[in-house]
């Protein structure tokens, strides 16, 4: 850490571990989707298909999940939550070097970049956080670095954890199956080990079906008649037109060169549809989820990719290697017992990877959901004599030393954990300048991610005291995570408004919260639901879960018993 590269690594690391430890953990998704999953199962003492109008509680894979259980079972509390990424991202450095010298990076540009890639924004805002896509980045690089570490071993070990990796990253998303391609190259010509110990396959083939995609696979044929699952999803369609998808993702991709700070995008988001050619726009309306145009003001862990600095260097490094003279040839370490046609099948696959999940992903927030991609995308890239020597380019330098100054403001401003006094600059600036929008948006932004962590808590604060039993009537993006705490001490059950009065009482529900929106979405009006159901009103407070949505009234409600 004496070296600029490595130091500002550690003072990243340091940025996103203080923001970690001073605010809750404020991911929509999570908050939303993978903490309340995993708090109904404990409540339940087991798995089961949870009563929800959010799928997503119940067709994702598990994979964060089953890691997070014990952490919430013991802890009561999803404050240490975050170690499950922050330690993988700490991990990733090394990682990154050992994959990128195996496939034939020139050691001093792997050592460079082995820096410089896990500060991808998705990668830094998501390990302090509860996303889950930096820790299937780790497992992805492990499959290919055990699978390469095993050609050289021959040592079953190695063989075993590749497998396991592989298993691991299906288990975590299904954005990332078509990474079993790189893992197929690797490991295929490798079976035979396999076949010389039948009992030792045996057992690794049981543990590695039991971490993987394989259960949710069958959970989701046997509840909804699909493995994916995304036949329950409404909103979320699979690409209808595979050729769409490649041209349509390439300029999703894009995003990742939006700059990290950008003031005009609320003037982008709505008038990007007229702006672009219609060629582009109409065809991509007609087979991609609803927004995939916009962007945001700042980089955030629910939608951020690669990020600014880190693409931009990519792409000048790749352009400027091609105009200098190459540096006498050298053999990255450990490619010796690497064949050549191996090399070249992995630096490419990862690339036909990502043109597979083109042709099939429809989902506006495409760089977040590839963050596993991007560490074995960067490889092709960066192979080459004339990367060496651009590395010690006084100008290269002053660009890394500028993505890593980028970075660290990224961490420090990131909504979710400020580390500066956004709400109380915000608000005297706000007083001092009235009227002003973007400071408007700013402190709505800033103060809505305050209490993602706890949105409904003056909803908590009307229900009776000691309560075991809490329902919830909200829409499947509607966070009911204030009303599970403080953690353990009762149950959340989901109501669908199509439910009856006797379903409600046989499940132990006398006290409810029932939000707004909610009934909005489904052209239905409180007064009408009273009536059907008995419930009485009890009280109304207005609560605001998202910027987007916006303020809404929530009631408070009580079933006769």
């Amino acid at each position: 850490f004496r070296r600029w590269l490595p130091a500002c690594f550690l003072g990243l690391m340091v940025l996103v571990f203080v923001g970690s430890v001073c605010y809750p953990p404020t991911t929509h998704e999570a908050m939303s989707c993978r903490v309340p999953r995993v708090l109904h199962w404990l409540s339940e003492g087991h798995w089961h298909w949870i009563h929800t109008p959010n799928t997503r509680m119940n067709n994702r894979p598990y994979g964060l999940e089953w890691l997070s259980a014990p952490l919430l079972l013991f802890t009561r509390s999803d404050r240490g939550l975050f170690l499950l990424n922050y330690i993988p991202l700490l991990l990733m450095p090394g990682l990154i070097f050992s994959v990128t010298t195996r496939l034939g990076v020139r050691p001093r540009v792997a050592w460079h970049w082995m820096w410089l890639l896990p500060t991808g924004y998705s990668f830094l805002l998501q390990g302090g956080s509860l996303g889950n896509d930096t820790t299937p980045a780790i497992y992805a690089l492990a499959v290919v670095d055990f699978g390469l570490r095993a050609w050289a071993s021959r040592r079953m070990g190695d063989l075993c954890l590749s497998i396991l990796s592989a298993a691991l990253l299906t288990g975590s998303k299904v954005s990332n199956v078509p990474l079993l391609l790189p893992w197929a190259i690797v490991v295929l010509p490798l079976l035979p080990m396999l076949m010389r110990r039948p009992v030792t396959t045996l057992l690794l083939g049981l543990v590695a079906a039991l971490v993987s995609l394989l259960p949710t696979a069958i959970l989701n044929s046997h509840y909804c008649g699909d493995w994916t699952g995304l036949r329950l999803e409404q909103a979320v369609t699979e690409m209808k037109h595979p050729v769409v998808g490649i041209w349509g993702n390439a300029l999703l991709l894009a995003k990742n060169l939006a700059p990290p700070f950008f003031p005009a995008a609320r003037w982008w988001n709505q008038s990007a549809l007229a702006l672009l050619p219609p060629a582009l726009v109409n065809p991509m309306v007609a087979n991609f989820e609803t927004g995939f145009y916009t962007l945001g003001e700042l980089p955030v862990e629910d939608s951020a990719g690669l990020g600014f600095g880190v693409s931009w260097l990519l792409l000048i490094s790749v352009a400027a290697a091609w105009c200098v003279r190459p540096a006498p040839k050298t053999q990255a370490a450990g490619t010796r017992s690497i064949p050549p046609s191996l090399r070249r099948a992995l630096l490419m696959a990862p690339w036909f990877s990502l043109l597979a999940y083109f042709m099939k992903a429809a989902l506006m927030d495409l760089p977040r959901h590839i963050s596993g991609y991007y560490a074995l995308l960067a490889p092709a890239l960066l192979v080459g004599a004339g990367q060496a020597v651009i590395v010690w380019r006084r100008w290269w330098r002053a660009l890394a030393l500028g993505v890593m100054l980028l970075a660290a403001a990224v961490v420090m401003l990131t909504p979710g954990r400020p580390l500066w006094p956004a709400q109380t600059i915000l608000s005297k600036l706000l007083a001092w300048k009235p009227g002003q929008p973007q400071l408007k948006r700013a402190l709505t932004v800033y103060s809505v991610y305050g209490v993602r962590s706890d949105p409904l808590a003056n909803i908590r604060a009307l229900l009776p005291p000691g309560l075991p039993v809490v329902g919830f009537m909200g829409s499947a993006d509607d966070i009911d995570i204030s009303l599970w705490r403080p953690l353990g001490s009762k149950r959340v059950k989901h109501i669908l408004l199509r439910d009856s009065p006797e379903q409600t009482r046989q499940r132990g529900i006398r006290y409810a919260v029932v939000g707004e929106l909610n009934l909005l979405e489904n052209k239905t009006t409180l007064a009408d639901w009273q009536k059907r159901t008995g419930a009485e009103l009890v009280a109304t407070a207005i609560a605001t879960v998202s910027v987007t949505q916006g303020p809404h009234s929530w009631y408070v409600v009580r079933f006769p018993d």
